[in-house]
């Protein structure tokens, strides 16, 4: 209960340094709020892609572009989806396959959809750094604004020396708590991202293997 009191207090504007806190509290809501949008994002671009790319082959196989291509189409968002469609459609454009045009065509569609997947991201990683900083920062403004109230009273400030040290800490140790999160989120969020880039990767080269042998 007291360190929640003394959290509270460091907000107070009759609290040296309180300026950073808020400051602080700025970058921990913006870290928030683009951790929460780049989760549904991605979420809402993720797909099962082996069950995915098994039914597509089961059509391909079959020769049923059409289906494939609506398969695809249904999938809306996804990422995946979108770079197997667009080799699809360049696929079912001529009787003669041409590799060199689908992988542009591949090129073309993830070139599209990466930064997509990784927009916004890079903040999580400078806010990190930042919240460190301002809670280093504030953390040393209070110290010093605490020190010269010492050094300049002849009463009996010193008996409140440790209550306002521990004031002057709080930025410090809420600029750790919001980069560590930060940084976790980066991580995880940078982790997932990856993976779908990986998964059109890698079923876009095997789609291409496909079609080039059933050619």
């Amino acid at each position: 209960m007291d360190f929640f009191q003394t959290l509270l207090k460091s907000f107070s504007p009759a609290t040296e340094g309180y300026l950073f806190m808020w400051i602080i509290l700025f970058f921990f809501v913006l870290m928030m709020a683009i951790a929460i949008e780049r989760f549904l994002f991605i979420l809402r671009s993720n797909i099962n892609a082996p069950r995915f790319m098994a039914e597509i082959r089961k059509l391909i196989i079959r020769g049923e572009f059409k289906k494939a291509m609506n398969l695809c189409k249904a999938g809306g968002d996804k990422a995946l989806p979108q770079v197997i469609l667009a080799i699809l459609i360049e696929a079912d454009r001529k009787e003669i396959m041409d590799s060199d045009a689908i992988q542009n065509a591949v090129n073309e569609a993830t070139l599209e959809i990466t930064p997509r997947l990784t927009k916004r991201t890079g903040y999580l990683a400078m806010i990190a750094n930042v919240s460190i900083l301002l809670g280093l920062l504030g953390t040393v403004f209070g110290l010093i604004q605490t020190f010269n109230a010492v050094s300049v009273s002849s009463t009996g400030v010193s008996s409140n020396l440790a209550a306002k040290i521990s004031i002057a800490l709080i930025p410090m140790y809420w600029g750790l708590f919001t980069a560590i999160l930060a940084i976790i989120l980066y991580a995880w969020i940078s982790v997932k991202a990856n993976n779908i880039i990986n998964d059109i990767d890698e079923h876009s080269v095997k789609l291409i293997n496909l079609l080039t042998r059933k050619q």
